[in-house]
């Protein structure tokens, strides 16, 4: 087994709990334990996930149809754990009170003390692992809230999708670096900044930035700027960042807009030129048609003629 990284997915639905505690203990391995489940807390659970081990940290995404409990003592070795819930409630138990990390709401806080949890029916989440020193600034007690719609936390999340995603073909400095960043964007999310001086962010803040203006191209109002100020970081970190991958943030957001626009050509319901170009964005049609021409090599008539006959 790599001693670095490894995948299992979550689904006791058709695997069951013991296959997936199999999968843990195989793929995530020591340093990660999990606690005794007891059967009769998990009988019936219906769970489904995902759980990336990158380094030293661990990134597990997952879904609830049912309830979950879990009543038995994790080891106690103080690790950094930030959860985030987009639906349903996730309850931490301790020895003397519970915390409820409720939808749309980020805790992070050291495992310390922790006894067990009650995840509600279709609670949706991620739970972030980290060692105890990797922030260097948490001690026994202490722990941080906030939103879960902070652009600090779309900006995690991305890296974490895009971890999942990529950690098979990761080199060892690949993972390492994906650790690194990982930790920072923690960081970020504690102290609601990012520095878009450490290498590690820049493939993270252009995956959040593409992502966020591919909500926006019909916003009129559009705009490297805008972009900047929605994920919380200058103008000149956003263009920096996007600078590595060698396109400029406006090619990028003009380029969505071409591609978006030459998908409405397709479209069975035929709208006209105008239309289209109003609809992404565009100045005026003589506009659109220019940046489409130089882009796909016709006009968008020719397009449309070419691919509806």
């Amino acid at each position: 087994m790599d001693p670095v990284r490894g995948s299992v997915r979550l689904d006791t639905e058709r695997f069951g709990v013991d296959a997936f505690r199999d999968g843990w203990e195989a793929q995530i391995g020591d340093g990660f334990t999990l606690p005794a489940f007891h059967h009769e807390a998990t009988a019936g659970a219906v769970v489904r996930g995902l759980a990336s081990r990158v380094g030293d940290s661990v990134i597990t995404n997952f879904e609830t149809a049912t309830r979950v409990q879990v009543d038995s003592a994790f080891p106690d070795i103080g690790e950094l754990r930030l959860y985030v819930v987009h639906r349903g409630a996730y309850v931490l138990k301790r020895e003397r009170d519970t915390i409820a990390v409720d939808a749309g709401q980020f805790l992070l806080s050291r495992s310390t003390g922790l006894t067990g949890y009650d995840v509600a029916a279709g609670t949706t989440a991620q739970v972030i692992g980290l060692p105890a020193e990797a922030l260097g600034l948490f001690a026994d007690g202490t722990q941080a809230t906030g939103p879960a719609a902070a652009a600090e936390v779309h900006v995690l999340l991305a890296h974490t999708s895009v971890v999942h995603a990529t950690l098979g073909d990761l080199s060892e400095g690949g993972v390492q670096a994906s650790r690194n960043a990982l930790v920072e964007l923690v960081r970020g999310v504690l102290h609601g900044y990012l520095d878009g001086t450490e290498p590690g962010l820049a493939g993270p803040l252009v995956h959040a930035a593409g992502k966020l203006a591919d909500q926006l191209l019909t916003d009129p109002d559009l705009t490297p700027a805008l972009l900047a100020r929605h994920l919380k970081v200058s103008l000149r970190t956003l263009h920096r960042a996007f600078a590595s991958t060698g396109e400029p943030v406006a090619a990028y957001i003009r380029r969505r807009r071409l591609e978006q626009a030459r998908r409405a050509l397709l479209s069975p319901s035929h709208p006209t030129v105008s239309e289209i170009a109003a609809h992404w964005q565009f100045a005026d049609s003589s506009h659109f048609i220019r940046m489409f021409r130089r882009y796909y090599g016709q006009t968008p008539a020719q397009f449309a003629r070419d691919h509806h006959h």
